[in-house]
């Protein structure tokens, strides 16, 4: 394989010259040089180091991203969205898939800070653990003192720009929408206890629980993955649990969608007998049967709204754009009549 000297000798310039000529540098030379060296490269059929040039160009082009697992429809939406802003600004996107595993996020910022990104976003819920969190703001701290940005999605303790979903309103709402039309008995289709999404939904249920005179107690709260068979399997628990519930909310739309299969495997109509509400608005929640009721997220605005905060090299305090929540009803949800 060819080298950058091979393409000097053959040219006759300078190795300096050959590389400024092959990575496009503003500095000005011939066009005669500029053919010689082209040739050369053409002849010998020589491919440039990609990592080398990205080292030495004062311009970082690419951006990292750690999301959770970029398979989950809530992840792939926003993706979509952090894509179109760097595609926009020329730049590439280095995915990495931490699977909620807090020791993995840690090694993706040192490896991303180590390919010399111009940003890092974290787009997955942040955690309810002291050591990680500490460990992983002094690493953060450490990439921005280079010159790197950082932006998160959710409520995270770390430094940089956030785009803030309202999840707790969120929570809210799907609440409000059962306890004031007469469901008493709520099951809580919840996600992992140590993520502050899943903490700061079921805090938005509580108030809703609440303010309607209601209450959700422990038993009717149902722990597991954020997926779809999580869902379904904490479903199970909870009807095996309380089988006179009369309402579910899962905290994310894939959970919703196992939640329902495990409600038709048992034989109980949605939402006759139980009614059924996701959250996130995910795409599969109107193609399912029946359609989902759940409370909508715009999830590629907020990766889109994430992205241009990490490109933007604004001085100034960090930076928090809130997004709304909004519940959409479908037929997945009704009032309760019966009882």
């Amino acid at each position: 394989m060819a080298t950058l000297a091979d393409v000097a000798r053959r040219a006759g310039v300078s190795p300096a010259t050959a590389s400024r000529i092959i990575s496009g540098s503003t500095k000005l030379v011939t066009d005669e040089l500029r053919a010689r060296v082209l040739r050369a490269v053409d002849e010998l059929q020589y491919v440039p180091n990609a990592h080398a040039q990205l080292l030495a160009r004062a311009q970082r082009t690419a951006v990292g991203v750690i999301v959770h697992d970029v398979s989950d429809p809530y992840f792939a939406e926003i993706t979509r969205g952090l894509q179109q802003v760097a595609t926009a600004h020329g730049r590439l996107v280095i995915i990495c898939n931490s699977y909620r595993d807090p020791a993995r996020e840690l090694e993706y910022v040192e490896l991303l800070r180590a390919q010399q990104v111009a940003a890092i976003v974290l787009a997955g819920s942040g955690y309810h653990d002291a050591a990680f969190t500490k460990a992983l703001k002094s690493k953060l701290a450490a990439y921005t003192r280079t010159g790197g940005r950082v932006s998160v999605i959710g409520r995270h303790e770390l430094p940089g720009d956030a785009v803030m979903p309202a999840n707790e309103e969120g929570g809210y709402l799907a609440g409000a929408e059962l306890f004031t039309t007469g469901h008493r008995k709520v099951g809580v289709v919840a996600g992992p206890r140590v993520l502050t999404t899943t903490t700061d939904r079921l805090a938005g249920l509580r108030r809703a629980a609440r303010e309607s005179g209601r209450t959700l107690p422990a038993k009717r709260i149902a722990y597991a993955g954020f997926d779809r068979d999580g869902g379904a399997e904490a479903t199970a628990a909870l009807l095996d649990a309380s089988p006179d519930l009369t309402a579910i909310v899962a905290l994310n739309d894939s959970m919703a969608v196992g939640a329902l299969a495990t409600l038709r495997e048992r034989g109980i109509d949605v939402p006759g007998q139980v009614s059924l509400i996701g959250f996130d608005d995910m795409s599969i929640a109107r193609d399912v049967t029946p359609a989902l009721s759940t409370v909508r997220l715009p999830l590629t605005e907020m990766g889109a709204r994430a992205m241009s905060l990490a490109l933007d090299n604004t001085d100034g305090p960090a930076r928090v754009e809130p997004v709304e929540a909004v519940l959409i009803r479908r037929a997945s949800s009704q009032p309760l009549t019966s009882r």
